[in-house]
């Protein structure tokens, strides 16, 4: 792995000795940088568990990914870099209320540090902007608010809301895990019509004031607390948004038949 490269790609340009404040800068930057997308769901492209692909789409084709290929990959980078690194198997809730989702259903890293552990996932899509200290608790991240709570060997992160209200994101435990252990989860979102992944294309990415997403044919543009929503009629506009919002090349959604996501059959230009 070309660790220059991949620098470039997040456009980081800090330390990059093993402390707490270089994983925060890295991770603020990977969440900046690259998006959390299902193009390739949606392109029929398989998405296989290989440290060297994820490398491939996401540095040197500059794509995003979901969770297996964005954590996977930034768990590369940090070991390179000398962090302590372990892969944890998260169960995503369907309706933040209940963790119902299967073992392996979402990827997300553990990182020691000689001041503590932390919790760690650039590949969520709208999850905590920084490092979160591995112990219960509230903390603040990227403006908002998350709580850690440890239920016996599990732990459970919400998001807090506005007026006292909390959405449950997903549960993990720390048992350490192999990235072979998500493959058979990492199949099933690409092919189960039950699959979120398989419902609409999807492409999402932090901004410094907000965050900018690509579903279907909505874009919706947030900053200050402030959404906008507009309507794309074509491909071609589709496309056109995928490289301004994102810096998606064209063609990373290719017609197959009229992918999933898109306004009354439209197929994407190859």
């Amino acid at each position: 792995m070309d660790i220059s490269l991949y620098l470039q790609r997040l456009g980081y340009e800090g330390p990059l000795t093993p402390t707490r404040e270089t994983l925060r800068g890295l991770h603020v930057r990977h969440l900046e940088s690259v998006p959390f997308e299902n193009l390739d769901i949606h392109s029929r492209r398989p998405i296989v568990l290989d440290e060297a692909a994820f490398f491939d789409k996401v540095v040197r084709g500059r794509r995003g990914g979901f969770c297996y290929e964005l954590n996977g990959l930034f768990a590369v980078l940090l070991r390179t870099l000398g962090f302590r690194v372990t892969y944890l198997s998260g169960r995503v809730s369907p309706d933040g209320i209940q963790c119902s989702g299967p073992e392996f259903d979402h990827l997300l890293l553990e990182v020691a540090l000689d001041e503590g552990v932390w919790l760690v996932d650039v590949g969520f899509g709208d999850g905590f902007a920084e490092p979160l200290p591995l112990v219960p608790g509230q903390w603040a991240s990227g403006g908002q608010m998350f709580r850690l709570e440890q239920r016996g060997s599990d732990w459970l992160l919400w998001q807090e809301e506005p007026g006292g209200a909390r959405k449950l994101l997903y549960a993990f435990s720390r048992v350490p895990r192999r990235l072979e252990e998500f493959s058979e989860m990492c199949r099933y979102h690409q092919t189960s019509p039950d699959s979120f992944f398989l419902k609409n294309t999807l492409c999402s990415l932090k901004t410094a004031k907000g965050r900018v997403t690509l579903s279907g044919s909505r874009l919706i543009l947030t900053e200050a607390g402030q959404r906008e929503v507009r309507m794309l009629g074509t491909a071609e506009d589709v496309e056109r948004a995928l490289l301004e919002h994102f810096g998606i090349p064209r063609g990373a959604l290719v017609s197959s038949g009229g992918p999933p996501g898109l306004p009354g059959g439209l197929q994407a230009a190859s």
